[in-house]
């Protein structure tokens, strides 16, 4: 497994990744982003919440998720919002996977060099207070590939794929004024 951390940490604006996903059982990708800090509630996670612009499991190579996690809306809970759509050469072709961010909304996207917005993954309204809506504070980006891990590795690891890489081509972000 390995992972990036950026050092920039920012609050709205648009974050766009062109990746070229690894394929094999076992292999969990992810574009993420997490709190700079913990302001809200007693627990960092999933209190100060967690924005997952892609991920994808090894065994479903084919398929793209996108979600949010806070306090009241997570995988623990089993109620966390997400969506996925079939992206069928996300192991083929590089992607361009896009975040927009606003004071009132995310949206996550994945499209071609022609068309970043090509397909909408998910979107995640505003509503109630910081326990459904923690993301009014600066965030940083992770980039990684898990091997294993609870959902990644929960059909099994095929240790005959190795090595295994995902290759990021470029990321770019942009801050809202």
């Amino acid at each position: 497994s390995a992972r990036l951390k950026s050092k920039v940490k920012w609050t709205y604006g648009r974050l766009q990744i062109r990746a070229l996903l690894p394929v094999g059982r076992g292999i969990w990708p992810a574009l993420w982003m997490l709190p700079e800090r913990q302001v809200y509630g007693s627990a960092y996670w999933p209190d100060n919440g967690e924005i997952d612009l892609m991920e994808q499991v090894g065994y479903d190579p084919l398929r793209i998720h996108s979600t949010v996690h806070t306090k009241a809306n997570n995988h623990m809970l089993n109620n966390h919002p997400s969506n996925s759509v079939i992206v069928g050469d996300a192991t083929t072709n590089f992607k361009i996977y896009t975040l927009d961010w606003n004071v009132d909304k995310i949206e996550m996207f994945v499209g071609s060099e022609a068309n970043p917005f090509q397909t909408r993954i998910f979107i995640w309204n505003k509503h109630g207070d910081w326990t459904t809506w923690p993301f009014d504070k600066p965030f940083f980006v992770l980039l990684n590939i898990a091997v294993g891990g609870s959902w990644g590795g929960s059909q099994g690891l095929d240790e005959n794929i190795f090595p295994r890489r995902m290759e990021i081509d470029w990321v770019y972000y942009y801050q809202w004024r």
